[in-house]
């Protein structure tokens, strides 16, 4: 790791900004050799938390039989929220106990984690722990390549380049089971922050 960006990681964690100017845009790092099934393991492992699998069956509850058009619709409001002051749909998701606990989880790992959200069986949004552009991922292949595949599906997306935060990131996706079911509930994604996962990686000098 060179002085530039071991310097920018330390930034990045300790949440400064980090000079636009200053860093050159490094090789996309090997997500297959960075997003190892300990660091699956790990993410399925606070995933577990009884919270999660108790707010996914609440939604389930109270929105499994959305038609396609309601759907669109709370979709369509939560992007209108976004650009206004009253956000009912985005505050109350974002107050909820599953919320919190998110926000609390990216907080302990200090950095590790850029984004959390998790989705129920429609592919909605039950829990976050920011507020995302849509409300609805049930058309992305974060949801289509995890929930409906297989119980314990796991996809992890293509590395991404973050030039404001200057660093590198990547989803990890994984469907959520029931304890007890075993049956897919709904799914997780997990942006991992691939520079700080990779320093944390590289042997100790």
């Amino acid at each position: 790791m060179t002085l530039k960006t071991g310097f920018a990681s330390a930034l990045i964690l300790f949440g400064c900004a980090v000079p636009s100017v200053a860093f050159a845009q490094p090789a996309a790092p090997d997500t297959t050799a960075l997003i190892t099934p300990a660091v699956i393991s790990n993410v399925r492992a606070w995933l577990a938390n009884p919270i999660v699998e108790l707010s996914i069956n609440a939604q389930n509850d109270l929105r499994g039989s959305l038609g396609q058009d309601q759907i669109d619709a709370l979709d369509k409001q939560w992007r209108s929220e976004r650009e206004q002051e009253d956000k009912p749909l985005i505050a109350a998701t974002l107050s909820a106990p599953l919320s919190i606990y998110l926000l609390r989880v990216q907080a302990q790992n200090l950095g590790l984690y850029s984004e959390l959200f998790i989705m129920d069986a429609n592919g909605l949004n039950v829990g976050q722990s920011s507020i995302t552009s849509d409300y609805w991922q049930g058309d992305e292949a974060k949801f289509q390549k995890t929930f409906p595949v297989a119980a314990d599906a796991v996809f992890v997306d293509e590395p991404e380049w973050d030039e404001d935060l200057k660093i590198w990131r990547a989803q990890l996706n994984v469907t959520i089971a029931g304890q007890s079911s075993g049956k897919a509930i709904g799914a997780a994604t997990v942006e991992i922050n691939l520079t700080e996962l990779q320093r944390r990686s590289a042997p100790a000098s």
